[in-house]
């Protein structure tokens, strides 16, 4: 993993942490923490912090509100906490 892998998943957590327990982000809310300018361009690597987070357990990928993962998911996901 690269440096911006690591800090889209550090991202990712820090904007968990800003929300209720049970809301959830979009992967693109990191990307755009991590360069404003360029964002769409780190969408691959964001949707891929969120699946290794995933895989570790620290959140949830979903899409129309079922967990999926993320690297079958076509098209908008969110990411929650697990529940």
């Amino acid at each position: 993993m690269d440096d911006v892998g690591a800090r889209l998943e550090r991202v990712i957590g820090e904007l968990l942490d800003q929300r209720r327990a049970d809301a959830s982000i979009c992967p693109s809310e990191a990307a755009r923490v991590v360069d404003p300018e360029a964002w769409r361009d780190l969408m691959p690597a964001a949707r891929a912090a969120a699946g290794r987070l995933a895989r570790a357990g620290e959140v949830e990928v979903t899409q129309g509100g079922a967990v999926v993962d993320v690297a079958g998911a076509r098209g908008p996901v969110r990411v929650r906490r697990p529940r």
